[in-house]
């Protein structure tokens, strides 16, 4: 069956614009204060058992997603060196959002001077709402809508107290101005998107803590999405892993994103530079944005570099990315991710309680 001379069984299942896009200006956020794994084993194991990660990041008492996209936005802007007023959309992917009844968007459009004359939402799709928000922005500056978007992935994750989830649920994220590719310090040459409906994690609306599937999260779920998004975008692009320069993955935990990029025939090499979760844990949906920024931070002219976020419910965003020669002149406008990193304040769990609210009358 064909609709308008499109035929499903040999339609294209890689996405490019009508004209090339790339990323104007990137920044990341990551709070000071850090919660070791072993003191959540202390609190909840008696320290037996150990941790999928060394230590993750915990957002403040003054810090929320809104806060953290504004600093990150800040950031993507003094790289990108344009005027906050020629953004025409702003988009902010999260599953941590301050209001349930007020978009984060408007507030960081406003905080950073973009707005009134944008288009502005918050995105859904678990992890992959970031990545989900940078597709849209592709689409639209790639149709000659927009000249610029800012798109941001950003999250105070929550973790139910003594859940395994709490070892890793972090906070921070990364934000993107994406713009013509002759302005651009890496530009998107392909993408492509695979989703299924697979309940391996899930948090109904008036519930405080997300449910999962525990196990039934990694090969259903985890692997099915990002190998196929992964090999799908590799197989239509013509390219293999030692084509890359770096690979970045959606990284719940160390373990998985390790795994998947053996699987694809990534070195550790490939895949050290952007892999951040034993260092802060795991952002959710700026987790793979957050480690591209890292990447950008190092990378030389010619680089390439394959991104792939996964999504719960679930899918997976793969990216084809070419860093340009404008890379050497924005690195440093900007903090770097490891200055985040290494800004660090430990916590105990108590004061992590008192932080992340999980106090509950």
């Amino acid at each position: 069956m064909t609709m308008n001379g499109l035929n499903p069984a040999n339609y294209s299942l890689l996405m490019r614009p009508d004209r090339q896009v790339g990323i104007i200006g990137y920044g990341a956020y990551i709070p000071r204060y850090r919660l070791p794994g072993a003191e959540i084993a202390r609190i909840w194991t008696n320290g037996l058992g150990g941790s999928p990660v060394k230590e993750k990041a915990v957002a403040g008492l003054d810090e929320d997603v809104t806060t953290m996209s504004i600093e990150a936005a800040r950031n993507a802007l003094a790289r990108a060196g344009i005027d906050p007023r020629l953004i025409r959309a702003v988009w902010v992917g999260s599953e941590s959002h301050p209001y349930a009844v007020k978009p984060t968007s408007t507030i960081v459009a406003e905080s950073i001077g973009a707005s009134p004359n944008i288009q502005a939402a918050d995105w859904e799709f678990a992890c992959k709402a970031g990545t989900e928000a940078v597709q849209a922005s592709i689409g639209l500056v790639g149709s000659g809508m927009a000249a610029y978007t800012l798109s941001i992935g950003m999250d105070t994750a929550q973790g139910r107290p003594g859940d395994a989830l709490e070892y890793t649920a972090a906070s921070g994220g990364a934000a993107y101005i994406i713009g013509p590719a002759d302005e651009a310090c890496a530009i998107y040459q392909g993408s492509y998107s695979f989703v299924t409906d697979t309940p391996d994690f899930w948090r109904r609306a008036d519930e405080t803590y997300p449910s999962h599937g525990d196990r039934f999260t990694g090969e259903p779920a985890y692997f099915n999405h990002t190998l196929s998004a992964a090999q799908t975008l590799m197989d239509t692009m013509g390219t293999r892993a030692s084509d890359y320069t770096f690979a970045v993955f959606h990284q719940p935990n160390v373990k998985f994103p390790s795994r998947a990029a053996e699987i694809l025939g990534f070195t550790p090499d490939q895949i050290k530079t952007g892999l951040l979760a034993n260092e802060i844990g795991n952002v959710y949906s700026g987790s793979c944005m957050l480690g591209l920024t890292a990447i950008l931070d190092v990378a030389k002219p010619g680089d390439r570099i394959l991104m792939v976020s996964y999504g719960s419910g679930a899918g997976s965003d793969a990216f084809d990315i070419l860093v340009t020669e404008r890379i050497t002149q924005v690195q440093g406008r900007a903090p770097k991710t490891r200055d985040y990193i290494n800004r660090r304040t430990v916590i105990d769990y108590a004061t992590y309680c008192r932080y992340r609210g999980k106090l509950k009358d």
